[in-house]
C-alpha cells in the first residue's frame, strides 16, 4: 500500500497498482516454500501482457498506466458510484464491458479490446469478478455478466476455490472475490462446486482458516494461501467477507444493528480443525483477529510494503471496516472508519480511483455520508477522476441533471510500473489486483 501523504519523500504507488507489490511479497514466499518452479508456458513470453498504451483511452478512470489495474479500478469506481446513486458515464461502462474476452473472462487492461483475446491473454479471475460485481450493479449487462460468471466456473479448483490466474493453487483472496462475483450475479455460491470433488467455495475458503492448532493471538485469522503460514490481515478481511457470502459492497445494517464480536472458541470444539465449520461462524473469528489487530496499532492496520512496515495500511484498514460491517459489526466497524475520516484524504488524494472508491464503499456498509468524509467530499473526489457521471446525483441521492460525457478525468500522465515478475508459483499472483504479504 502507498505510505501515507505525510510520507511525501517516498513515490506513491497507485493504489490498484500497490496491491501488486504486497502480492510481490507473498509470491516470493511461495517461490522459497514450494522451490523454484519454472514459470508456467504462459508467463514465458515477455509479450503476454498488453503493452502500455501511449494515451489511455476515454471513459477509463485514473491517469496511471492501467495495464496491471484498469479493470480492477474502473469496477470499483463504478460500484462506488452506483452506492450513492449516481448514474455513470456511458464511456465509462462501455469501456468496462468492452474489456471481456470472447469466452467471458477480463484480463487487467486490454489496449486493443477489438483484438481477440488469444493464448497470450493473461486471463484474471480477480478482474472478472471486480467486473461482474459492477455490471450486475448497473444492470443492462446481464450477457456479460452471465458469460464472465460461466467463465469463473470453469476455472475453479478441485478444491471449490480461485487462483488469480487459472491452474494456480487457489487463495483466499481470489475465492473471496469470486464469491462475491457469484452473489452479485444471483448465485448461490454454496451451490456452485467443483466438477472433482463437488467442493464449494466455502470449503475452500475454510481451509485458509488458522484453528485451535495456531498461536492463540493468530487463531481465526486466515492465511492467504500457503497451509501453516502466518495470519495475513488482507486475507482475513476478503475472507471475513466472502464467508458471508457479501462482495465489495456490503450494505449498512440498520439503526441499533450491532453483532459482538466472537473471537475463535477453542473451548467446546469449534474450529479445531481447519477446513471445517460454518462459514459465518469463520467470519466471526476472522472478524475477532482484525479487531485484535486494530487494537494493538491504534485503529489501523499496518503496511506490508518493504521498508514502510511501520507505516499505516490505509486500504486494508478500509477493508476491514467494510468486513466488519458485513458481520454486523457496528461497533467494531466505528473506530477503525473514524481514523479513516481523519487520516485517509491525502492517500486517496494520491492513489486515485480505486482509493476513493474503497472509502466510499467503506462508507457507505456503515451508513456514513461518503460527501462528508472527515471534511472531504469522496463522491465528487472519484467522480473528477473519470468521465463526468451520466447523471450526478444530488445531495438525497437522487438523480440530477444529465452531465456531459464528452469530459475526461485528464489522461495524460503514463506511470511505468516498477516491480520485477517473480518467477515460478509465485508469478501469478502479481498480476491479480489484491496485495499480499504476511503480517
Amino acid at each position: 500500500m502507498a505510505p501515507m501523504a505525510s510520507m511525501a519523500h517516498q513515490a506513491p504507488l497507485p493504489h490498484s497498482v500497490a496491491f501488486l507489490a504486497r502480492r510481490a511479497a507473498t509470491a516470493l514466499a511461495a517461490v522459497a516454500v514450494l522451490g523454484a518452479a519454472a514459470a508456467p508456458a504462459a508467463y514465458a513470453d515477455s509479450d503476454s501482457a498488453s503493452a502500455s498504451p501511449k494515451k489511455l483511452p476515454g471513459g477509463l478512470y485514473g491517469t496511471k498506466d492501467p495495464q496491471y489495474d484498469g479493470v480492477w479500478r474502473q469496477s470499483l469506481a463504478l460500484l462506488a458510484q452506483d452506492t450513492v446513486g449516481i448514474r455513470p458515464a456511458a464511456s465509462a461502462v462501455k469501456w468496462l464491458a468492452g474489456q471481456q474476452c470472447a469466452d467471458g473472462s477480463f484480463a487487467a487492461f486490454r489496449a486493443e479490446p477489438g483484438k481477440p483475446c488469444d493464448a497470450k491473454t493473461l486471463r484474471d479471475t480477480n478482474q472478472t469478478a471486480a467486473a461482474v460485481q459492477a455490471l450486475a450493479a448497473l444492470g443492462g449487462h446481464g450477457d456479460t455478466v452471465q458469460k464472465a460468471v460461466s467463465w469463473l466456473k470453469s476455472v475453479q479448483n478441485d478444491d471449490g476455490g480461485w487462483s488469480s490466474m487459472a491452474g494456480s493453487a487457489g487463495d483466499a483472496n481470489s475465492t473471496s472475490v469470486v464469491i462475491g462475483a457469484l452473489a452479485a450475479a444471483g448465485e448461490k455460491p454454496q451451490s456452485v462446486t467443483s466438477k472433482k470433488g463437488g467442493k464449494t467455495p466455502y470449503d475452500a475458503l475454510l481451509t485458509f482458516r488458522l484453528d485451535c492448532e495456531a498461536k492463540e493471538d493468530a487463531r481465526g485469522a486466515f492465511t492467504f494461501q500457503l497451509k501453516g503460514a502466518a495470519p495475513n490481515a488482507d486475507a482475513t478481511a476478503a475472507a471475513a467477507t466472502g464467508a458471508l457470502g457479501k462482495g465489495f459492497v456490503v450494505e449498512p445494517s440498520g439503526k441499533g444493528a450491532d453483532t459482538p464480536i466472537k473471537p475463535l472458541s477453542c473451548k467446546d470444539g469449534d474450529g479445531k480443525k481447519a477446513g471445517s465449520g460454518d462459514p459465518a461462524q469463520a467470519a466471526e473469528g476472522g472478524a475477532g483477529y482484525l479487531v485484535a489487530q486494530l487494537d494493538k496499532n491504534g485503529q489501523h492496520l499496518l503496511s506490508a510494503m518493504p521498508g514502510a512496515e511501520k507505516q499505516p495500511d490505509v486500504g486494508n484498514t478500509a477493508d476491514t471496516v467494510v468486513a466488519l460491517a458485513a458481520g454486523a459489526h457496528t461497533t467494531a466497524a466505528a473506530q477503525p472508519l473514524k481514523w479513516l475520516e481523519k487520516n485517509a484524504a491525502g492517500w486517496a488524494r494520491q492513489n486515485g480511483p480505486a482509493a476513493y472508491a474503497q472509502l466510499v464503499l467503506a462508507a457507505h456498509a456503515t451508513g456514513t455520508d461518503p460527501r462528508s468524509f472527515g471534511g472531504t467530499d469522496l463522491v465528487s473526489a472519484l467522480n473528477a477522476t473519470g468521465p463526468e457521471p451520466a447523471a450526478a446525483a444530488t445531495k438525497d441521492g437522487k438523480d440530477g441533471k444529465d452531465a456531459d460525457d464528452s469530459k475526461g478525468g485528464g489522461f495524460g500522465l503514463v506511470w511505468i510500473i516498477g516491480i520485477g515478475l517473480a518467477i515460478g508459483a509465485g508469478i501469478g499472483f502479481l498480476l491479480s489486483s489484491r496485495k499480499k504479504k504476511q503480517l
